[in-house]
């Protein structure tokens, strides 16, 4: 027999009205001096490369009353968090150490204007001279606390 932490990892949902605690974590942080639309895009960004490379994370798809069918999505809360410059540069370091799947946002995003040029922009920088935005990053829960130390709930 399964315990209530497998059965709520595996099915994303908990035992009969038992609170839903996952071991792991979606989180964003986002530099705390972005325009509201700059954050919306930057959040909206990182969040579609989780799904493509950690799979587990996404849901069954919806389907209305009329049998309308919809998009899955995640399974679970994507946490969104601010920080300064440089504690996104710190928490950065700290992914890296840990090798969580994460995506990032440059601030060179906002001035191309299509996917491939989106990449070349990342891969013309070394990783310490990024001029990140945003960061999106998955895994176990308390690793990814520890990642972003220092951040804090985006209001």
């Amino acid at each position: 027999m399964k315990s209530e932490t497998e059965t709520m990892n595996q099915t994303g949902a908990g035992i009969a009205g038992a609170p839903l605690r996952l071991d792991s974590k979606i989180a964003v942080l986002l530099r705390d001096d972005l325009e509201t639309w700059q954050r919306l895009n930057v959040t909206a960004f990182l969040v579609s490369g989780l799904g493509a490379m950690a799979p587990e994370v996404i849901g069954e798809p919806y389907a209305d009353a009329d049998g309308t069918p919809y998009l899955p999505m995640f399974r679970q809360p994507v946490l969104v968090f601010e920080g300064s410059k440089e504690t996104l540069t710190a928490a950065h370091t700290r992914v890296l150490s840990r090798s969580l799947p994460r995506a990032v946002f440059t601030s060179d995003l906002f001035h191309t204007g299509n996917d491939r040029d989106n990449r070349a922009a990342v891969r013309a920088v070394g990783k310490d001279r990024l001029d990140l935005v945003g960061m999106a990053v998955y895994g176990p829960r308390n690793a990814v606390d520890k990642a972003l130390k220092g951040s804090r709930m985006h209001p």
